[in-house]
């Protein structure tokens, strides 16, 4: 009777370790989208949206589960709001229990968040915000980005630029993205010279004043004369209306979405570098994200789909090597140094600042008449490895 009694308790015990266990692998995995819904970038969060439903289903098979886990994502819109992002994220965190956020679009929204995360003690994934700080002096160990940084962009960029003899102004808005920008831009030049930095609001949309300030920095200089330009949203190339070849000035960037990338028709044989476009990556899940975007949409993926698909290959592998655990500790352990696909290819969380190593592309511009836009002919993938994209944080 005790013996049969004992075997009971033991039975008992042993079903209440397996019932959390059991419980946590029915549960929803629940994943915030925090992103521009609506704002000046909104164009970016929306691909950067659909990139990541899309990436999620890719990634599971079409099923949207891991480890017999549904995937739920809830979106939340920023609007490009620092307080409002920052509210959001802990609300989705703190109210809505979820087990890790994505975003945002803005890089001043995502300095915000940061703290958010590491208050909550909870992963935020960091797609597709730019600037340096996030994962250098404001970064904390919840922070992981498959976003490319400022540093990646500015050394890809310095690629198609940095040559002897040549005069560069920057033109870049006056936010964190902008000045990161310039200032990792300016650290990768090594040959060139940087004579002025002109910094405008990040909604101007009269040029005038800036851009006479440049011409004047550079129309008396010898040599090759370049505005380089780190902008998001606008169209900033309204420059070009000040009749810059009068004074032998030429227009450099990096690249962007494609109705921004119709102002780049303007500038065939320009350079520059950039993070992502369809037609250059070769391999099979850009070739699957390419192919499913033309039969949903009708049209090819865009810059920050990329973004959204890459965020989503990331998430699914780790959760599919912790078996749909989606403790925090364990989810950073298994994040730190790991590899996985993306359209871009290859990618690889660097351990010491949670970056995102990556291909970039050295383009030259093109102008094809099946285009609305111009098209940006790959000269060559800038791969990670030729990348010293410096550690910034300070773990």
């Amino acid at each position: 009777m005790i013996r049969r009694h004992l075997i009971s308790l033991a039975a008992l015990s042993t079903c209440a370790l397996l019932a959390p266990a059991a419980m946590a692998q029915g549960k929803d995995i629940k994943i915030a989208h925090i992103y521009s819904k609506t704002g000046p970038l909104e164009a970016y969060g929306k691909q950067t949206q659909t990139g990541l439903m899309m990436g999620l289903s890719y990634a599971t098979g079409g099923t949207m589960e891991v480890a017999g886990r549904n995937i739920v994502v809830i979106e939340k819109d920023d609007q490009g709001k620092p307080d409002l992002g920052k509210n959001l994220l802990a609300a989705a965190y703190g109210d809505d229990k979820v087990d890790l956020a994505v975003g945002p679009t803005a890089s001043p929204v995502a300095l915000a968040m940061l703290p958010v995360a590491e208050e909550y003690k909870k992963i935020l994934l960091v797609e597709p915000a730019v600037a340096d700080s996030i994962t250098g002096d404001k970064w904390n160990k919840y922070i992981f980005r498959t976003g490319r940084n400022s540093s990646q962009d500015a050394i890809a960029n310095a690629v198609a630029v940095d040559k002897e003899g040549v005069s560069i102004v920057t033109m870049a808005q006056d936010s964190a993205f902008g000045r990161d920008g310039v200032k990792a831009f300016k650290e990768a030049l090594k040959k060139s010279r940087l004579v002025h930095e002109e910094y405008l609001p990040p909604a101007t949309t009269d040029f005038t004043a800036g851009a006479q300030r440049m011409i004047d920095k550079l129309k008396g200089l010898p040599g090759r004369k370049i505005i380089f330009i780190i902008w998001a949203g606008g169209n900033p190339f309204k420059i070009a209306d000040m009749d810059l070849k009068r004074y032998g000035i030429e227009i450099a960037t990096g690249g962007n979405i494609l109705p921004a990338m119709v102002a780049y028709k303007q500038f065939p044989g320009m350079e520059g570098a950039a993070y992502y476009y369809f037609g250059m990556p070769k391999n099979p899940v850009n070739d699957a994200m390419v192919a499913s975007h033309y039969q949903q949409f009708k049209t090819p993926p865009d810059f920050f789909t990329a973004g959204g698909f890459s965020s989503a290959m990331a998430l699914v592998t780790a959760l599919k090597k912790t078996n749909g655990d989606t403790n925090t500790n364990k989810l950073i352990s298994t994040l730190e140094g790991m590899s996985f696909d993306t359209p871009k290819g290859k990618m690889t969380f660097r351990k010491e600042d949670h970056q995102a190593m990556q291909s970039m592309y050295h383009f030259k511009i093109k102008i094809d008449p099946a285009f609305a836009w111009g098209v940006p002919e790959l000269i060559r993938e800038i791969k990670p490895e030729e990348m010293n994209v410096p550690i910034r944080n300070k773990r």
